[in-house]
């Protein structure tokens, strides 16, 4: 594992909005950075993350059935009482899903360990799924990487091939995406997600969650009136649980994406279940509920929220004492503890690796890095190529 510095395309800028590409810089800041790449090496990729990835994900799914049969669990995962049975309903028949990612820390040498599950509203689909790819193609056609230079990444592939299979599924069905207004990031994903929807023959339309009504008979409308009834939504399945209208998540009659169930999958919780059901699994970091801190033998810990986004409220303790710590509006329902793992550093950036999944299959990387120790929404996005 590389990091090679290399010269930008004098024109990507001009390709980025030649290609919808938005939120290349973000506040001011440059979000797509190409003045590097990561390099792995074919084994690398499919022995030390490709393979671990599928794995973690199946023993994400045990979690889930174990937290779905028992009362104490759904609490532990800080879940609103009124929703248990419905997660457990779209658990028991198999709801379908559309995607997920995991951040891992990985050197190239030793095993990936996974630091979290983001299997509810993962954004950096774009850009993983297209936008590096373009990357690497126009770099090699101009000579600046060698042909046999290739990508971990059929992200788009298969998302078009998970969307025809969804489409069987709900035939005729308009699918409605959405997102919260002024956020520029998740308009681009949904808009990403609406093309490989349509690529696979389905009817795709916008809407903001801010412009979601209830129409009568308590069916959920969009601002043309038109019954939603299949919905790819990135906002947080523990959002909608506090919202005034969470009631009708069940009886609106609405098939979701993602599936109300993975709100288990996408919570913290999750991280020291995991270590209760696989301890020493060579992939997992040894994590604990706050009441069972005690257990904890180790001096430096990363104290996590049961919900949060970006890296919000994520704090690095040694021996009691903040070292590093993230602000944001989380934390009121509860935190775990998981022990502290230093991630990669070249020169002054910390490395972290998103593991992406289509329908539970591996499906590509994204690599994202920071001066800090704490990846948030700014952190930089770069590409990578398998040579060797």
């Amino acid at each position: 594992m590389l990091r090679v510095p290399v010269r930008e395309r004098h024109d990507w800028q001009r390709t980025a909005v030649e290609y919808g590409f938005k939120f290349h810089t973000m506040y001011g800041e440059k979000y797509w950075d190409e003045s590097a790449y990561y390099q792995f090496t074919l084994g690398q990729i499919e022995k030390h993350i490709e393979d671990p990835t599928a794995e973690l994900h199946q023993m994400s799914l045990e979690v889930v059935e174990r937290v779905v049969r028992d009362d104490e669990l759904m609490r532990r995962f800080g879940i609103p009482e009124a929703h248990w049975d419905h997660i457990a309903r779209s658990w028991q028949q198999r709801d379908p899903s559309l995607y997920s990612r995991l951040d891992l820390v990985y050197d190239g040498i030793n095993p990936a360990k996974c630091l979290e599950f983001n299997s509810d509203t993962p954004t950096s689909l774009y850009e993983s799924g297209f936008w590096s790819w373009l990357w690497l193609e126009q770099m090699v056609d101009r000579g600046a990487l060698p042909r046999a230079a290739d990508q971990f990444t059929s992200l788009q592939e298969k998302l078009i091939h998970r969307f025809s299979s969804l489409k069987a599924q709900q035939p005729g069905e308009t699918l409605h995406l959405a997102c919260c207004k002024d956020t520029e990031e998740d308009l681009g994903t949904i808009t990403y997600l609406s093309d490989c929807a349509e690529e696979a023959g389905i009817t795709t339309k916008l809407v903001y969650i801010e412009d979601i009504g209830q129409g009568e008979g308590g069916w959920l409308t969009d601002l043309d009136d038109q019954v939603i009834s299949w919905m790819f939504k990135l906002y947080p399945w523990e959002f909608m649980f506090r919202e005034a209208y969470s009631p009708l998540i069940a009886t609106s009659d609405v098939s979701w994406l993602e599936p109300v169930w993975k709100s288990l999958t996408s919570n913290k919780a999750l991280l020291p279940m995991l270590w209760k059901l696989f301890p020493n699994h060579p992939n997992l970091l040894p994590s604990w509920f706050e009441d069972e801190l005690g257990q904890a033998n180790v001096s430096k810990l990363v104290k996590k929220p049961l919900f949060s986004r970006e890296g919000a409220n994520i704090a690095i303790l040694e021996n009691g004492n903040v070292l590093q710590a993230s602000d944001g509006p989380y934390g009121d329902e509860g935190f775990i503890y998981q022990a502290y793992h230093a991630m990669p550093k070249f020169g002054d950036n910390y490395t972290l690796i998103g593991s992406w999944l289509v329908d539970g299959e591996p499906a590509g990387i994204s690599i994202r890095e920071d001066t800090s120790r704490i990846t948030q929404d700014l952190s930089r996005f770069l590409p990578h190529i398998i040579l060797g």
